[in-house]
Parts: C-alpha cells; sequence; structure tokens
C-alpha cells in the first residue's frame, strides 16, 4: 500500500479472543483497527471494553434496543435453538457498523468471525447471506478466514495484504491459543456465549413476553434476568425474587407508578413485583405466592405489604407452599 496512506479499519468486537485476534492480525500490517461494540439488555459491551483497554484498540459503544427489539419480532431467518436470531442479529450490527463507517471515513469493516466455528451464524452460506443483506458487500473481511473466503474489495484495492491473512476453519481452538500466544495475548474469556438469547431460560421468558405484551419497555427486558417468572393468568406475571441481591436487582427495574411490590410484613422473604399491576383475585394470589417463600410460619395467616408507588395497603393471606406454585412458572 502507499506509504501515505492510512487504512483505517472498523470491526465489530465482542471482547473474545476472536475478535482480539482478528484486530491485531490488521494492526500488524499498519492498519488503523478500531472496535465498535452493540449492547442490548441480551448483550453487554463489558468484555469489549475490556479488550479495548487490554490491546489499545479504541472502542466505541452504541445502544441499540429499539432497532433490535424491531428486527427480533420479524426475523427474516429462523430463530437459533432458542431466541436467538443470529444471521438478522449480525446483519444488523454490520449494517449500522457499515453505517458509521462510512461516516467517519473508514476503509471497510472485519470481524473475529472464524468459517465453520459455529453451525449456524458461521458457515459459508450464512457468512455469505450476511454480508449481501448488510448492504456492505464486499466490505466485509474476516481476518482469521479470509484465504478461506472469496477475496474482499479491501483486499482487491491493496488496503490489505491477503497473503498475511489467515485460513482458520472449523470447531478447533488450538490455532487462536497458539496465535495468542505468539501476540502475547493472556487476558481474555473463556469461549462461552455471551448473549441471553441463546439461554433456554432467559428464551421461554422472552417468548412469554412477545406473547403477552405488544410493547418491551427496557425495564421489563432487563425483568427478565431476575428472580422467578409465574404466569399467573393471560394479563398478569409476577417475578420473584430468590436471595437478597435479586431482590435489589428486581428494585431497580421497577415503575413506581404501574407495578405492584409485594413484601411479606415482619418475616424475611422475597420482593415480588407483579408489573402493570393486576385484578384483586390475582394480587390475593401473589400475596400468598409471597407468603410462600418468606419465613412467615406455616399455616398462619401473613401480612403482605402491596405497594403502587407511595399508595400501600396490607392483606392477610395463608402462604401458598412453592411446591403448589410449580405450575405458574414460566
Amino acid at each position: 500500500m502507499p506509504d501515505s496512506m492510512t487504512v483505517r479499519a472498523l470491526g465489530l468486537c465482542s471482547g473474545g479472543l476472536d475478535s482480539i485476534l482478528s484486530a491485531l492480525v490488521l494492526r500488524v500490517q499498519g492498519i488503523d483497527v478500531h472496535w465498535i461494540s452493540f449492547e442490548t439488555p441480551f448483550f453487554s459491551s463489558a468484555k469489549a471494553r475490556k479488550a479495548s483497554q487490554n490491546t489499545g484498540v479504541p472502542l466505541m459503544v452504541r445502544t441499540i434496543t429499539p432497532l433490535y427489539m424491531e428486527m427480533m419480532r420479524s426475523p427474516s431467518v429462523k430463530y437459533g435453538k432458542n431466541m436467538n436470531p443470529c444471521m438478522d442479529c449480525h446483519t444488523l450490527m454490520f449494517r449500522l457498523a457499515g453505517d458509521i463507517m462510512t461516516e467517519r471515513g473508514f476503509d471497510f469493516l472485519f470481524s473475529g468471525e472464524v468459517l465453520g466455528q459455529r453451525p449456524m451464524s458461521q458457515t459459508r452460506t450464512s457468512l455469505r447471506y450476511v454480508e449481501k443483506h448488510s448492504g456492505y458487500d464486499g466490505r466485509i473481511l474476516r481476518p482469521l478466514s479470509a484465504r478461506c473466503l472469496p477475496e474482499t474489495l479491501p483486499e482487491q484495492a491493496g488496503l490489505v495484504d491477503r497473503e498475511r491473512l489467515l485460513d482458520l476453519s472449523g470447531r478447533s481452538r488450538k490455532p487462536q491459543l497458539q496465535l495468542a500466544e505468539k501476540f502475547g495475548v493472556t487476558d481474555f474469556p473463556a469461549p462461552a456465549g455471551g448473549c441471553l438469547l441463546t439461554d433456554k431460560t432467559f428464551s421461554r421468558r422472552l417468548k412469554d413476553l412477545f406473547d403477552h405484551q405488544e410493547a418491551y419497555p427496557e425495564k421489563d427486558l432487563e425483568l427478565l434476568k431476575f428472580g422467578r417468572h409465574m404466569r399467573l393468568d393471560a394479563q398478569t406475571k409476577i417475578v420473584v425474587g430468590r436471595t437478597r441481591q435479586e431482590n435489589e436487582q428486581i428494585g431497580q427495574c421497577i415503575d413506581p407508578q404501574h407495578d405492584v411490590v409485594l413484601k411479606v410484613d415482619n418475616f424475611p422473604g422475597p420482593l415480588v413485583v407483579m408489573p402493570g399491576a393486576g385484578s384483586e383475585p390475582m394480587l390475593m394470589l401473589a400475596a400468598g405466592i409471597c407468603a410462600g417463600y418468606s419465613k412467615a410460619p406455616n399455616h398462619t395467616p401473613v401480612a403482605v405489604n402491596l405497594q403502587v408507588g407511595s399508595r400501600c395497603r396490607q392483606v392477610m393471606v395463608m402462604g401458598i407452599a412453592p411446591a403448589e406454585n410449580k405450575g405458574f412458572l414460566i
């Protein structure tokens, strides 16, 4: 490449080893690499921030929840094993990254994807699908598998030396670990998925939300991460804290003007929230469940406080044993 030219590349970064290596493979060619990480309630940028700190690769973070939820409701390609729309997810992220690439004068996009590493999202067909539908066909480089894939526009233009890119494929991690040792990379997360949409329990809760609500405030999405979720009827759901920490986390997701908060009086027990309130029979049922998970004595009427905003009242209920609540669990 000409000495006077500074080639700039923008990469999608999850913070995993493959993301790190893809940036370093380009950086040793003299390319000015930057990262972008997208956040939703389903995945965070925490690992990407740490990778940026460790490597010195500049990082941009963008929250994309509204756009992501629009995609989630009607993905063009079917979900994976759970509620993970991997191909549409990657397409959206590359499209958004491509817009930033254009705005900020980057020359091409890159990612740490490895051909054949994941059975749904990293096959030759799926990588091609994402590139074609992102709107940036030919401008997405996968440095770790580039020599197994068709030549991209930046390679053709001489912005990247294809011979110095890699030809990794398959699920083995051994080549990446050897490359990490070569680059002196020692601090990286285990190759476990960081997306909650691949989690079976979380996906059930999200599907239940989709089935019963038309709008999805971000606090409702955050609430899916904590506690026991119970569907009492078509209009009513409760979330029951399991630990003191979860009680605190659930408390941070409450809409004080609309949600009912239940707590047993005078005995340790869970924080229970009923998003959007509910009918009187459902409130009494929720109070019984709340009492059943508390330290209150069995077979004795228990006082449960019900609060919405500044309004509070107390009801007396018999606790419902946890074993009797399994049918409500989502």
